[in-house]
């Protein structure tokens, strides 16, 4: 996107906004003197479009892990950069403070058609792809079993019943279960709402959900394969959305959260459930998963970064001498925005 000098005043506006902390001078050229080098700016570049890995960048930039790890230490010095570690692994992303507002606005004024940025963006491409190819190949063959798998955590049955309860009983127009696997979310709130839609990137994970809802007698719903990050689907149009042990298999989890919350209705709400952060580095190598759960921090800033307001929050712990198992953690948000009360829907569909 190209940048006029009117965008510049107004990005440069917002990045030192009223209230806003400025950079002394001596911070400002620390700061320029340490973007000032080609691999840093282009890892600025990348890091400008979601987080990575250290293996991520030396992969796209086709440079040794030793040189990448010092520039992005030399930038997390800086304030340029956040780094956060997650078991075995770190992720990398712009910084939060002033310093994150200079790299964002230099950014800004760098021409897109760059071909070395170019470049390093269809690399960026080229590895999330294989990522994606990597999950969807495990789905594809644990498709069958994938229900079967939730018993790391406490019983499915306790995780729904706290479903229940946080969206409650109300009924409504319509639901998008994203990474719908087996279709369960969709069989828990029947009866709720007037039409749902399943979306999932594999195949085999489809046809299972087909078979289950269909063995239901669900007529009122449908799955398809969809694209997490870039959902085919009109802004705006469902009230509850739905990703349920979905995220820890994402790159880019964020950029998930951003898209669901682009397509709620005002006034509707997104519900996630996932894992508290823990220590089972084998699920990485073994199961695909992309992250080790994740704090209430980390998601609340992705939920407040989407434009949406937390309103529960609830970990559903283990038993007694169940220290093997995981902690289950769901957020409840919602999109702002305010609407006039619906009337109460006549909830018509077969449902068996």
């Amino acid at each position: 996107m190209t940048t006029n000098a009117n965008t510049a005043g107004t990005t440069a506006a917002s990045a030192t906004g009223a209230g806003e902390p400025l950079l002394s001078a001596e911070q400002l050229l620390a700061g320029l003197r340490t973007v000032g080098e080609d691999t840093r700016l282009r890892l600025l570049a990348l890091l400008a479009d979601g987080e990575l890995t250290v293996k991520d960048a030396t992969v796209i930039l086709g440079q040794s892990q030793p040189r990448i790890s010092r520039h992005l230490k030399l930038l997390t010095e800086a304030g340029l950069v956040q780094r956060f570690p997650e078991g075995a692994w770190v992720f990398y992303r712009l910084g939060d403070g002033p310093m994150g507002d200079l790299a964002r606005l230099l950014l800004s004024r760098l021409d897109p058609q760059d071909a070395v940025l170019a470049g390093d963006r269809v690399r960026l491409a080229a590895t999330r792809r294989a990522k994606a190819e990597a999950a969807a190949a495990f789905f594809a063959s644990r498709a069958k079993t994938w229900d079967q798998e939730r018993s790391l955590h406490v019983p499915e049955a306790a995780v729904e019943q706290a479903l229940r309860e946080m969206v409650g009983e109300r009924p409504f127009r319509s639901l998008l279960d994203l990474g719908t696997g087996t279709g369960s979310l969709i069989s828990l709130f029947a009866g709720q709402y007037e039409q749902a839609v399943g979306l999932d990137a594999s195949h085999d994970m489809l046809t299972v959900a087909r078979a289950n809802l269909a063995r239901q007698g669900l007529r009122n719903v449908q799955v398809r394969q969809g694209d997490i990050y870039a959902l085919n689907i009109p802004a705006e149009s469902h009230d509850l959305i739905t990703l349920h042990q979905v995220l820890h298999f994402l790159d880019d989890p964020g950029r998930a959260i951003e898209e669901a919350a682009r397509v709620l209705r005002p006034g509707g709400r997104l519900l996630i459930v996932d894992f508290a952060p823990h220590e089972l580095e084998f699920l990485r190598d073994e199961h695909a998963h992309r992250r080790l759960g994740f704090s209430r921090d980390q998601m609340d800033r992705w939920l407040h970064a989407a434009g949406l307001e937390v309103i529960e929050t609830r970990d559903l712990n283990p038993e007694a001498g169940e220290a093997d198992r995981l902690t289950v953690t769901i957020w409840l948000a919602r999109d702002p925005r305010i609407i006039s009360d619906l009337p109460e829907l006549s909830l018509t569909q077969e449902v068996a």
